[in-house]
């Protein structure tokens, strides 16, 4: 005999979060290009990104991290800063607009820890930037390597608008990878920067330099707890005129510190 019966409700799945920070992705969207066009028809082109850097009293505040040359090499008092703009469409609007670098008497607005060429400043992200930026804490400090066992040949991955380019006419930046190709990378305060094996050209100044788990690490090298910005690029390597291919990546602590100069000011 055959019985009949309402089968028994089957609860529905309690919905997977989505992962808190995919790095890689989080920092395309705090990626942003800033130029400033000369007087003879170009432009001078560097690559910033957003960091969610508190001020002391606890308020939220978001700060633009920088090459400090990229600056300098702009001489007028305002730049602009490359926002984008998600449409309803699912499409993207490029829509740069202005930034202030220096007061009317052509002082920076930017802060910077001497000798390095590191630039920070704090500026008013549109909303969806100013979510988009970085937590502080995901800045490498002065400890980070030797905890995390960060070596040469550890990959890792960089943003940025080499020559101006970007990876659509959204104006999204473009992620590149590369090795590190130098030792050691410790003490910070004896080795300020290092070397990352990859090409880098006019443009990619002031990108983040970052690591992920999707970037290969040595067998047996401790894994970081969470994804962590390593530095930013700020030079390339050459002799006379021939391009080595090489970057050169100053250490993030020294970000730390200029944001620190932000505080104290």
């Amino acid at each position: 005999m055959i019985l009949s019966q309402t089968p028994p409700e089957i609860p529905a799945p309690e919905p997977v979060a989505a992962p808190v920070w995919d790095l890689t992705v989080g920092l395309i969207n705090a990626t942003v290009q800033l130029d400033q066009a000369q007087g003879d028809g170009t432009r001078t082109v560097g690559t910033g990104f957003l960091i969610q850097a508190p001020r002391p009293d606890g308020s939220s505040r978001v700060v633009l991290v920088t090459a400090a040359h990229v600056f300098d090499r702009m001489p007028a008092g305002e730049a602009r800063i490359g926002w984008r703009i998600a449409q309803d469409d699912g499409d993207w609007k490029f829509d740069p607009q202005p930034l202030r670098i220096r007061d009317r008497d052509s002082a920076p607005l930017w802060y910077q820890v001497e000798g390095r060429d590191v630039a920070v400043m704090e500026v008013v992200a549109p909303e969806a930037f100013a979510r988009a930026a970085i937590p502080l804490a995901w800045l490498a400090d002065t400890d980070s390597f030797e905890a995390w066992q960060v070596g040469p040949g550890d990959e890792l991955l960089s943003l940025g608008f080499p020559r101006g380019l970007s990876a659509n006419r959204a104006g999204f930046p473009i992620l590149r990878v590369g090795r590190v190709a130098s030792w050691p990378l410790s003490p910070v305060a004896a080795f300020p920067t290092f070397l990352l094996d990859f090409t880098v050209f006019p443009g990619n100044s002031g990108g983040p330099v970052f690591w992920t788990p999707t970037a290969r690490r040595r067998p047996g090298a401790v894994e970081p707890t969470h994804p962590f910005i390593a530095g930013l690029l700020t030079q390339e390597v050459k002799i006379k005129d021939e391009q080595l291919d090489i970057g050169i990546v100053t250490h993030a602590r020294f970000i730390r510190d200029a944001i620190t100069l932000l505080d104290n000011d």
